[in-house]
């Protein structure tokens, strides 16, 4: 185990989504537009009529990966959590239907079917990147100044 310690945020962000734009784009842009390297998805509700996730469908190494996909389907955004390093987000959600919850890891393509908010709050002093194992695990770390 690592442990990353910091004690000071920097700013909040709320982002709206509106409906017909893509979840996952619209984070990078905003990443990008606003020079982000190290924050924290710490809220987000919503609603999808296109969804993809993939989650992990092995307990072996390497991993196995499963992508899932719904099309011209309502579903409800519970929770988008998730750490963004080095500018690149590494984001889960979770969302329903009627019957059901799903979980994974987001991918592009997921377009909003009524709205979408998330807050993003910024990291200062930290650092962070990924690297890829030999395991293909991604394996947050922080940089060495």
């Amino acid at each position: 185990m690592e442990i990353f310690s910091g004690d000071k945020l920097g700013k909040i962000h709320v982002l709206r989504i509106d409906r017909g734009e893509y979840l996952l784009e619209n984070i990078e842009n905003f990443i990008k537009e606003k020079n982000i390297n190290n924050a924290v998805v710490i809220s987000a509700i919503g609603t999808l009529d296109y969804c993809v996730m993939h989650m992990v469908v092995t307990t072996s190494l390497p991993p196995v990966d499963y992508f899932v996909k719904w099309e011209d389907k309502p579903l409800e955004v519970t929770s988008i959590d998730g750490v963004i390093a080095n500018s690149v987000p590494h984001l889960h959600m979770t969302v329903g239907d009627a019957e059901y919850a799903y979980a994974g890891h987001l991918e592009p393509g997921c377009r909003v079917l009524y709205l979408c908010e998330i807050v993003i709050a910024e990291l200062d002093g930290f650092h962070f990147h990924r690297i890829r194992t030999e395991d293909k695990i991604l394996k947050l770390t922080e940089k060495e100044e």
